[in-house]
């Protein structure tokens, strides 16, 4: 695809929602601002990084193509250092000094931290970096969503996509011992019993580089066809498949959202070969099929990069679109009426960042697809069709 045509597809996308929202002012001024508590430092840089650059990029592209309305968008983070109490302070100095309509969040401490405040004010509609399965709940969290699939919902994709495979085969469950970690175990036991599969083993370990030489031994016992890790970035994975496969163990191991960007894949070397895992959106050098928001992406960035982009480009994506509904309708921006906004997208076509229209309906965007690591070619390929959860 030329970048005639995404400029094209950028700008019908833009006017077409606009159709019908003449005249209509968002407060007493014409603006709707972004805010957010970004880890620009400290041990999850890496994504806060990223994700500041996907916000700025979309808010470029909407301004540029004239805003929504005529109301600009306007974007103001504080660097979070990724700690719950630096966040709500940025929270709170973002809100006194600025009309926020939208706010990304850092974390999952942060996300439950803050709701009482957001159900409170009913003015910002919010996502971040969290895909907590708790958050998933629009009665509890009502003004929050997950720009991607919840952490149980991954491994309900990743055991459904084994289920296909291989049907009855074994899974083990390797996971941290932390909320992030024992977020989505419970719940997938049973999932896994529904689609047949047997769970012959979990595995609990602490977070990061440990001696993992228990844990290799009970698996190489229960002899899994797949070992599933959740609640980690890279240690102590690489050290479980390098000990897996020197005990001539032939199990497929797979991740989830935080362990699969190429570049932290790429780092586990050639242990790397053939690990699998679950992704919501198209990798940046994704160029199969047509893609004009990736290809506008890599038109405005030429070097590679990482999910957490793609995550909050397309946070700043869905807060935009929230607003040319509700603005298109003549009603105020509150976040009840934003989050209604929200939930009434109905295949709705994200440029290609995910490959397949999606649907909200509760707080999340249950779609996933299955990517396996090419060691040879240094990135992650798909391996399955976009997998939806009902």
């Amino acid at each position: 695809m030329n970048i005639h045509t995404v400029k094209h597809w950028l700008a019908g996308a833009v006017v077409a929602s606009m159709l019908g929202a003449a005249g209509i002012v968002h407060a007493d001024e014409k603006e709707i601002v972004i805010g957010g508590s970004i880890p620009m430092s400290g041990v999850f840089s890496f994504a806060g990084i990223g994700i500041h650059a996907g916000i700025q990029d979309y808010v470029s592209i909407v301004n540029e193509a004239g805003g929504i309305d005529g109301h600009m968008l306007r974007y103001v983070p504080e660097d979070s250092g990724y700690k719950v109490d630096a966040s709500v302070a940025a929270f709170k100095k973002i809100t006194s000094q600025n009309d926020v309509d939208f706010y990304y969040g850092d974390s999952t401490g942060f996300s439950k931290t803050i709701n009482n405040e957001l159900n409170r004010m009913n003015s910002i509609l919010m996502s971040g970096a969290s895909f907590a399965s708790e958050l998933n709940d629009p009665e509890k969290y009502p003004y929050q969503f997950l720009v991607g699939p919840d952490y149980t919902e991954m491994f309900g994709i990743l055991l459904r996509h084994i289920a296909d495979e291989s049907p009855g085969a074994k899974v083990a469950f390797v996971y941290s011992d932390s909320e992030f970690g024992r977020d989505p175990i419970e719940t997938s036991r049973k999932t896994a019993e529904d689609l047949g599969l047997k769970v012959v083993a979990e595995l609990m370990t602490p977070p990061g580089s440990v001696d993992v030489s228990t844990e290799i031994a009970k698996m190489r016992r229960a002899r899994p066809d797949y070992a599933i890790f959740h609640g980690y970035i890279l240690a102590p994975i690489p050290e479980f498949i390098e000990q897996a496969r020197k005990m001539g163990m032939d199990t497929k191991f797979m991740g989830t959202f935080w362990t699969m960007d190429n570049s932290t894949v790429m780092q586990m070397k050639d242990v790397a070969d053939g690990f699998m895992g679950v992704m919501p959106y198209r990798y940046y050098y994704d160029d199969s099929e047509s893609a004009p928001m990736l290809e506008k992406i890599r038109e405005m960035r030429p070097d590679y990069q990482n999910v957490p982009y793609i995550q909050g480009f397309l946070s700043a994506m869905l807060y935009a679109e929230s607003a040319r509904r509700v603005l298109a309708e003549g009603k105020e921006m509150t976040a009840q009426n934003m989050k209604a906004a929200l939930n009434s997208l109905e295949n709705f076509d994200t440029g290609g960042l995910i490959g397949v229209p999606i649907t909200i309906r509760g707080n999340s965007i249950p779609v996933g697809r299955i990517y396996q690591a090419d060691v040879s070619q240094g990135k992650m390929l798909p391996v399955s069709d976009w997998i939806i959860l009902e």
